[in-house]
């Protein structure tokens, strides 16, 4: 591993420059969906498409990534075609990050790693897909999603379809409820499942829009309590969910598929995810992209809504 001197801020792109300095909206994008979670050359097509669905409504896209070691908050066209490329990037959670800046690494950001550098850029607005949580047998592996952790101290609002839906998502809302993450439902007192718009769990918080997100974040700021982030669970519109029947078949054969295989640990997530696509016909995939882009929307909205509080 290389000596260098790292930058514990991102260089921010002079869009973001800018419209931070003007108290103009911003929305923090995750890179892993572009070099992780799709094929290419759809990677690289999503990616930007969610950049300018963001602009679309009035707000700066600022994509958050690690380029040689460098840590951005607003990636240019030739840096998310590298991270679209493939070859030697990384998968960058929070505690890769690091490394990876002393390495000279290049990477793209999970959820947690996204949300720490965004909030280190003076980021208040981060859209997302799911987030990680809690595994299923937990009590025998032990396997918990970096992400939690990482959201119990960081002041940052995450917009999100919930929690992936392979997961124990029960013991994932109680995990948020210890480590004192509030949870929104934006329109809904029903908990998202990512690809389902109800997980069939309840939230206790329910709010309408973006204003009274806004709010929320104002009153989070004046309590003074510690740097917790704040999760809009956003379902995604049941015309575009995937189809529950269809789910929990498929889930159920996901699962029993790893047991049989003796895939385990941190295996787990991308075989299910892989294993979901691949049974339902890529249809997991198109509800994966319909939260994202229903997220990136609502994200943009709640970064004005906060803006203009300024």
């Amino acid at each position: 591993m290389s000596q260098r001197r790292a930058s514990a801020v991102p260089v921010l792109s002079e869009e973001v420059r800018e419209a931070l300095a003007r108290d103009r909206p911003v929305v923090a994008l995750e890179s892993t969906i572009i070099s992780h979670g799709l094929p290419r050359p759809r990677n690289l097509a999503v990616g930007l498409e969610l950049e300018e669905l963001v602009r679309s409504q009035g707000a700066v896209p600022a994509t958050v990534g690690v380029v040689d070691g460098v840590a951005y908050a607003g990636l240019d066209k030739a840096q998310l075609e590298r991270l679209a490329g493939g070859a030697g990037v990384r998968k960058l959670g929070h505690r890769d990050l690091a490394p990876a800046l002393a390495a000279g690494a290049t990477g793209a950001t999970t959820v947690s790693a996204t949300a720490l550098l965004a909030a280190r850029a003076g980021l208040r607005v981060f859209a997302t897909g799911g987030l990680g949580g809690v595994h299923r047998e937990w009590t025998r592996t032990q396997d918990e999603s970096a992400d939690l952790s990482l959201l119990a101290r960081t002041r940052i609002t995450v917009v999100c379809a919930g929690v992936k839906s392979i997961l124990d998502v029960p013991a994932t809302l109680q995990r948020l409820e210890t480590l004192g993450v509030g949870v929104l439902g934006y329109g809904t007192r029903r908990f998202p499942g990512f690809y389902l718009a109800d997980s069939g769990e309840a939230v206790d918080w329910t709010v309408e829009g973006p204003e009274e997100v806004a709010a929320v974040m104002a009153a989070q700021d004046a309590l003074g309590g510690p740097d917790s982030a704040l999760l809009v669970a956003n379902p995604v519109a049941e015309a575009e969910q995937l189809d529950p029947d269809l789910h929990d078949r498929v889930l159920a054969e996901g699962l029993a598929a790893c047991r049989e295989r003796g895939i385990t640990g941190q295996a787990v997530t991308p075989f299910l995810l892989d294993f979901l696509a691949g049974a339902t016909g890529g249809a997991s995939l198109e509800a994966n992209l319909a939260a994202v882009r229903g997220n990136v929307r609502l994200g943009a909205a709640i970064a004005g809504a906060w803006a203009a509080r300024a």
